[in-house]
């Protein structure tokens, strides 16, 4: 059993330090039927509340759409499966062979540099197996496991953002919440896969309970006394909760300007379901609405597996050093154009 990997990336200027729980891979996949949530009963608290407190793991290899190979496939078999792991974590060697090309001197000798890619494959964290249910997309809703349509506003939207990517940043607010250190890329709301630092730690009270994602340290408490959500926007939206039965429904509005989740906007609602099915495993489930983006609403589920390892801060300083540096090159790469076009600056 591999423990947690210490992380320390410099990239434009980000310094990460995040350990990553990885006994929770290796735990024994939950039986693949949709129907088990019932024939489990969780824990109480003190409080009498499910007990769904602890580190939840949520990694894997199973994309969130599905992909064209899988096109009228919604769930693997488990010779399906075994290939497709295979196949994934083949690619996987492959890439990080790749990004091992770079060599230079090191005192007489031949060192490894590897300046390929931004983060190599060494610091990725992304899972190594399909989630247990087997299906062949974490979306489950709509039946073709594909995220809705973007409105033709969206689309406008989208394009304006990507030709902004593309051009030297004008200021900091041209760079993503993430380069900024404002949201991790995976915390939500909604919480999803990807990249590292994949872990959701739970801890409850009778009147609160906290969600604390590893990436950027993003920790929502969720009150659960009935208050309405808050009158003015938060980059993480104002999340209130109640209990269902043994699961836990968290609804989460007002969004601020941009969110970590793809091109939603400051309209999106998210209806977010925490249920544990089995000692070592949590289901979570949300459902997005954003008229303002897609033409429809959509649910994705994930399963989250147990571990016993703690979480450790994730200090995101990418607005310390970084956008310093960004914005300064920035400046310089303009200079230069003007320069080369006989400008005076």
């Amino acid at each position: 059993m591999r423990q947690r990997v210490v992380m320390f990336l410099v990239g434009v200027g980000l310094v990460a330090s995040a350990i990553v729980p990885l006994s929770a891979q290796t735990a024994a996949k939950p039986a693949a039927a949709p129907g088990s949530k019932a024939a489990y009963t969780a824990p109480r608290t003190g409080d009498g509340q499910p007990d769904l407190q602890g580190v939840w793991d949520f990694r894997t290899v199973t994309p969130m759409e599905r992909p064209a190979e899988f096109k009228d496939k919604p769930f693997l078999t488990e010779r399906e499966v075994a290939e497709y792991e295979k196949k994934i974590n083949a690619q996987r060697n492959v890439d990080e062979n790749r990004d091992k090309t770079v060599r230079r001197q090191v005192n007489g000798t031949d060192e490894t540099q590897d300046v390929a890619s931004a983060y190599n494959q060494f610091w990725w964290d992304r899972g190594t197996q399909v989630i247990g249910t087997r299906r062949t997309s974490l979306v489950i809703d709509p039946p073709d496991g594909k995220i809705p349509e973007l409105t033709a506003e969206a689309k406008k939207s989208r394009d304006e953002r990507a030709a902004v990517a593309e051009r030297p940043a004008w200021g900091p607010e041209d760079r993503s919440v993430g380069e900024r250190c404002i949201l991790g890329f995976n915390a939500g709301p909604p919480i999803n896969t990807g990249g590292y630092n994949q872990n959701l730690q739970i801890v409850q009270s009778k009147d609160n309970v906290v969600l604390l994602n590893e990436m950027v340290h993003t920790a929502r408490i969720v009150p659960l006394d009935g208050r309405a959500h808050l009158t003015f926007p938060q980059w993480t939206g104002s999340s209130v909760g109640h209990w269902e039965g043994n699961t836990l429904v968290v609804e989460t509005q007002g969004f601020y300007a941009q969110t970590s989740f793809q091109n939603s906007s400051p309209s999106m609602h998210v209806v977010e379901r925490f249920t544990r099915v089995a000692p070592n495993q949590l289901v979570y489930q949300y459902t997005v609405s954003d008229t303002t983006t897609w033409t429809k609403p959509f649910t994705v589920e994930i399963p989250m597996l147990k571990s016993d390892l703690p979480i450790y801060e994730y200090a995101c300083h990418e607005g310390n050093y970084g956008m310093f540096g960004l914005l300064s090159g920035a400046r310089a790469v303009e200079k230069q154009v003007d320069a080369a076009k006989g400008g005076s600056n």
